[in-house]
């Protein structure tokens, strides 16, 4: 089931207690908040569309086959700077995989 949010949408494909595995949509020009996670690592694997990604103090291209490793507490985010959805591949490993383990630091959408 999609989970709808001001940016796109994403949908759990596994969730067991050792990990859970996202598809994410970012609609065209929209960007996830400036985030970090305590619990848990994450592994992006880019499928279709563009964007940069902010990872720490770094910026790369994401295009299809590219791929990040997002380690516990490091800064990150993702823009799609395309005309197409972005869509990847998320892999979360670690503790705890609740949405409440997202700290937010910057978020145009006035999400806390």
């Amino acid at each position: 089931m999609q989970e709808h949010r001001p940016w796109g949408w994403y949908e759990v494909l596994s969730e067991e207690d050792d990990h859970k595995v996202k598809r994410i949509c970012v609609n065209p020009g929209q960007r996830l908040s400036l985030q970090s996670h305590q619990m848990r690592n994450e592994y992006w694997v880019m499928i279709r569309g563009h964007g940069t990604i902010t990872l720490g103090k770094t910026r790369a291209i994401a295009q299809p086959g590219e791929y990040f490793h997002i380690p516990v507490g490091v800064l990150h985010r993702i823009h799609n700077t395309g005309s197409e959805p972005l869509v990847f591949i998320e892999t979360q490993t670690g503790t705890y995989f609740g949405e409440d383990d997202i700290e937010r630091f910057s978020d145009e959408y006035g999400r806390a």
